[in-house]
């Protein structure tokens, strides 16, 4: 499920790339597809374990191009071990609305950006994020969970503060949204309700099949309920 939109966000041979909190890798399989330089940077060694284990699995089926290169680093998204300037684009995917200290780790996504190089940065939309705040206290209270609701207002005067350049934005997954409103309502641990269970596997479905009715459905919903919103920014030539 890619959230960036990358006809905004190029990519390609020559590129060194960042996936700030990685997580399952889904951003640095795509990148690593697209033939740039990908490190995948997360703190969580099980899911980098896996991530790199995709990573073998692509370069043993020829789904990335030879000359690209992909690798894992764990570590602290408050102080990485990269120097400044090292890397063309980050993807930082869902990670900020779980940092205590979010304006740190804009300095440091800031820091490790080149001049000129654009960051996209995603987090849970307004309006879907604080139905779910509402409907379950366990999804925002359990270890690792969401910390803040960000306003897209919020986020790009942050990321402004820090010193880059606002560029365009869009929405994302708004057929996922009423999945985690369910979810909520139900318990969020509780997977095999039959009503979750069944909007899960409409999901699934969807992902795999890309029907042109939901998909039609989606880019009507995504400015209205998208579950996520990406907000491109660059860091200035002169900085």
């Amino acid at each position: 499920m890619i959230t960036v939109d990358f006809n905004l966000f190029p990519v390609g041979p020559g590129d060194r790339v960042l996936d700030l909190g990685c997580g399952g890798g889904r951003h640095a399989f795509e990148v690593y597809r697209r033939g740039a330089d990908i490190v995948a940077f997360d703190q969580n060694v099980g899911d980098l374990a896996e991530v790199e284990t995709m990573f073998a699995a692509m370069r043993h089926e020829g789904e990335a191009p030879e000359e690209a290169s992909a690798e894992t680093v764990k570590g602290d998204a408050l102080d990485m071990p990269f120097d400044d300037d090292s890397f063309d684009r980050v993807v930082a995917a869902e990670i900020f609305e779980h940092i205590p200290h979010d304006t740190a780790g804009m300095k440091e996504l800031f820091r490790v950006l080149r001049p000129g190089g654009i960051a996209a940065v995603t987090v849970p939309s307004f309006l879907p994020e604080r139905l779910c705040w509402a409907l379950s206290e366990q999804y925002h209270t359990n270890e690792g969970g969401h910390i803040r609701i960000y306003t897209r207002a919020e986020l790009e005067a942050k990321l402004k503060a820090t010193g880059f350049e606002i560029g365009p934005h869009h929405h994302a997954h708004a057929l996922h949204a009423p999945y985690w409103w369910i979810k909520c309502a139900v318990g969020t641990d509780n997977d095999g309700h039959p009503l979750a269970k069944a909007y899960h596997d409409m999901l699934v479905w969807d992902m795999l099949q890309a029907p042109k009715v939901t998909r039609i459905a989606e880019r009507l919903l995504n400015p209205v309920i998208g579950k996520s919103v990406v907000v491109y920014v660059r860091k200035p030539l002169a900085v």
